[in-house]
C-alpha cells in the first residue's frame, strides 16, 4: 500500500469530497522521502536562476526508493505534489527527478531532459533492477 490513509480521508472519499490539502499531507507523511525530495527540488528550483533542479543522488535504501517510485508512478500523488509546489516534475530513472517551472514545459531544457536520448544517456548497470 502507497499512503497510511486516515480512517476520516476514506470516510471523506467515500463520500465523494477529499480536500487536496488533506491528500498531500497523507502523502507527505506516509512518502516522506519523496516528499521532502520534491520540496527540495522545488526550494532550489525557487531560490536560484536555473532552468530546473534535480536529484542525482540515489536513495539511502529500497524504502526510500520504493516511496519515490510510488510517488512519481500516480497521477494523483504526482499531480497533487506538482500543484502543491508550483513545480512540473520530470522522472528519468529510479531517483533522477527534476523540478521545473511550469510554464517551461515544452520548452528547450523540459524537452531535453524528457527527450529519448536524454533517457538512454542516463541508464547504467546499477539502474537495471531498481
Amino acid at each position: 500500500m502507497s499512503l497510511d490513509v486516515s480512517p476520516q480521508l476514506l470516510a471523506d472519499a467515500e463520500n465523494g469530497e477529499v480536500r487536496e490539502e488533506d491528500f498531500v499531507e497523507t502523502v507527505r507523511t506516509s512518502l516522506p522521502y519523496a516528499y521532502d525530495l520534491i520540496a527540495r527540488l522545488a526550494g532550489e528550483l525557487r531560490g536560484g536562476n536555473a532552468k530546473f533542479a534535480d536529484n542525482q543522488t540515489p536513495p539511502p535504501s529500497e524504502k526510500e526508493r520504493g516511496q519515490l517510485l510510488r510517488a512519481l508512478s500516480s497521477d494523483a500523488i504526482r499531480g497533487s505534489l506538482e500543484r502543491h509546489f508550483g513545480v512540473a516534475l520530470a522522472f528519468q530513472n529510479c531517483h533522477r527527478v527534476a523540478a521545473f517551472r511550469p510554464e517551461d514545459l515544452g520548452g528547450e531544457t523540459h524537452t531535453r531532459f524528457t527527450s529519448l536520448r536524454s533517457q538512454i544517456l542516463n541508464q547504467s548497470p546499477e539502474f537495471r533492477d531498481c
